[in-house]
């Protein structure tokens, strides 16, 4: 238990010390309306916005206080009536920093949360297939295949550490939007996984464990 606390301890010092601050040009971006106006959503259509999105996002110090302000500007920028989702990562929206937000589809009334500096620590070998879409990648769906289970560690919207086991659905939108701000898209998991190998458990069931998956 002592090995397993001091774990932690230590995953979360290191986390906080090399965490960086948002770039002028960043903090620009997220003061540049009020809170009460989306961002624009980043298009792997423009050149530009693609090089955001392929970059690999930085931590930020989860206390910083823009964050909240980060946070409304992209909830608005997920839930525009013209095309809501479901999960959003900060380089949708412009900033290489490791913050997401998830619906929780399973928590009670499905709420959205959003996390800072969210890291997956364990995945499961039960495998599941499911379609997927993006909001920066307009008109085109796949299957990718996803780790049932999941347990994360993030920091949540009050700047406290926390970690949890997460499977199903939900699961799936935080690898999806973990996947962002490692710079990687739900199309690169498709080409990746043409090799995928799976054994699956049942007939009628989306679900296989894992023999080789790019993750």
């Amino acid at each position: 238990m002592k090995k397993v606390s001091l774990f932690w301890v230590v995953l979360l010092v290191s986390m906080t010390a090399f965490s960086q601050s948002f770039s002028k040009a960043e903090r620009d971006l997220i003061l540049s309306g009020p809170e009460t106006e989306m961002l624009r959503v980043t298009q792997v259509t423009d050149s530009a916005d693609l090089k955001i999105l392929k970059a690999v996002s930085t931590d930020i110090n989860p206390k910083d206080k823009l964050i909240p302000v980060l946070a409304k500007r992209m909830y608005l920028a997920m839930r525009d009536p013209a095309r809501p989702g479901v999960g959003i990562a900060a380089p949708q929206v412009g900033i290489n920093k490791n913050i997401i937000w998830v619906q929780r589809f399973d928590k009670p009334n499905e709420p959205f949360e959003y996390y800072v500096n969210p890291k997956i620590v364990w995945r499961s070998n039960l495998i599941r297939k499911g379609a997927e879409g993006c909001l920066s990648i307009p008109d085109e769906r796949g299957d990718v295949y996803r780790n049932y289970t999941i347990q994360i560690s993030y920091f949540d919207a009050n700047g406290d550490f926390k970690q949890e086991v997460i499977e199903g659905f939900t699961a799936v939108i935080f690898q999806h939007e973990i996947d962002h701000l490692e710079g990687i898209l739900f199309t690169d998991r498709m080409i990746e996984q043409q090799a995928f190998q799976s054994a699956p458990i049942g007939e009628g069931v989306n679900l296989s464990l894992e023999k080789t998956v790019k993750r």
